[in-house]
Formats: C-alpha cells, sequence, structure tokens
C-alpha cells in the first residue's frame, strides 16, 4: 500500500486531482473541512465495491484487498489526520523518533505550497535522513 500511496499522492494527487489536494497545501478552505477530504469517498466507493464483490464471491482476494485498503485508510486517518495535522489533539509532545521523523517528514512535504517540487509523497514510510536528523539533535 505504501508504494501506491506514493504513486497516487505523487502523480493523481499533485497531477489532475490537484484542485481537490491544494486547500490541503495552501490552507485556502474555509471551516473545518478541505476539499481534500473527498478523497476519503474516492478510496471507499470502491473499497466498498471490492468488499462486496469479495464477500458474495466467497471472500475471495478482492474481499481482503478491500480490508487492506480499508486498514491502510483508517491507518492514514489516525496518523495524517489525527497525529500529524492535529485534528484532534493527540500524542502532541511525542518523543518517539519514528513518530517524530513521520511529522518532519510530512513538514517537508508541506513546505512546498504548489503541485510541483514536491518530496515525501509516501505516508508510512519515513526516508533515513528524518530519523538522523531526530538522533543527531540528540547527540547535541
Amino acid at each position: 500500500m505504501e508504494g501506491m500511496t506514493w504513486l497516487i499522492h505523487k502523480y493523481i494527487m499533485h497531477g489532475f486531482l490537484w484542485a481537490l489536494h491544494k486547500d490541503h497545501h495552501d490552507h485556502s478552505n474555509e471551516g473545518h473541512m478541505e476539499k481534500n477530504d473527498y478523497f476519503f469517498v474516492i478510496f471507499a466507493v470502491p473499497t466498498i465495491i471490492l468488499m462486496y464483490y469479495g464477500t458474495i464471491q466467497g471472500f475471495n482476494y478482492w474481499f481482503y484487498i478491500a480490508v487492506g485498503i480499508a486498514l491502510y485508510g483508517m491507518a492514514y486517518f489516525f496518523v495524517h489526520d489525527i497525529f500529524i495535522h492535529q485534528r484532534i489533539k493527540f500524542l502532541r509532545d511525542t518523543q518517539n523518533p519514528y513518530l517524530l521523523a513521520i511529522r518532519r517528514a510530512h513538514k517537508q512535504h508541506h513546505k512546498h505550497t504548489g503541485k510541483e517540487r514536491g518530496e515525501c509523497f509516501g505516508f508510512l514510510w519515513v526516508p533515513v535522513k528524518y530519523f538522523k536528523m531526530f538522533f543527531n539533535k540528540n547527540k547535541s
């Protein structure tokens, strides 16, 4: 899923569906919801369809693909929306190196407000340099 997330984020969300993702970067939305939140529906609909057809066909591989997408979506909600963007204040003062590296990589991604020149398009896999930043800071 992480590879698919990287591809979808880089080439679809920062590509032809930038109009939906843009307000997530430039904070041009008004209120609590962003156009970017429509991606929940965009990913939920095929997941529900796959789950349905996988179920009526004896819980075949379509069902398990849908379960994987749904679990990844839940992880995305908790890590991205709740932990990183603090839509619900949780784990604000963590010192966990992995969680801090995720925050740093995401902050690096958001320093670009346009759709070009982006970096760190993944979600749960964090480049090693962000861990090094945390450990080097603690050595000083």
